[in-house]
């Protein structure tokens, strides 16, 4: 069996929208929950930030993902974003406070071991 892929939905709060990207969740995670439930979600989770929201959800299809993001109810969710224009991220992987994977070249050893240890007296 396949790995799943994760993916991101970020929303971000807006100093000028109406609604926090907190209130934002609480109106809609019951139903963004049930549509991954019945479209095949492997999994899925809710993080809060001072800076907004975000829900990472992983699907072992990339088809199923793009078919769960294309659905009215999922479509109309992240159209009513405090700021659709500009606070709201969907990408791939872990979203957050996440950094991205460097991958080291194979046989390079740790950054750590690139220092030079002074001389012993």
């Amino acid at each position: 069996m396949r790995p799943a892929d994760w993916w991101s939905i970020e929303i971000l709060d807006s100093e000028h929208a109406v609604t926090s990207a907190t209130a934002w969740r609480d109106a809609y995670a019951q139903m963004l929950d049930e549509s991954l439930v019945t479209n095949g979600a492997s999994s899925w989770k809710w993080f809060e930030y001072s800076w907004g929201v975000v829900l990472e959800v992983a699907f072992v299809e990339e088809r199923t993902w793009l078919d769960w993001k294309s659905l009215p109810g999922t479509r109309a969710a992240l159209d009513a974003v405090p700021d659709p224009v500009t606070g709201l991220l969907v990408h791939r992987g872990h979203g957050g406070a996440s950094g991205s994977y460097a991958r080291r070249t194979p046989g390079s050893p740790p950054i750590a071991d690139r220092v030079a240890l002074p001389e012993p007296i």
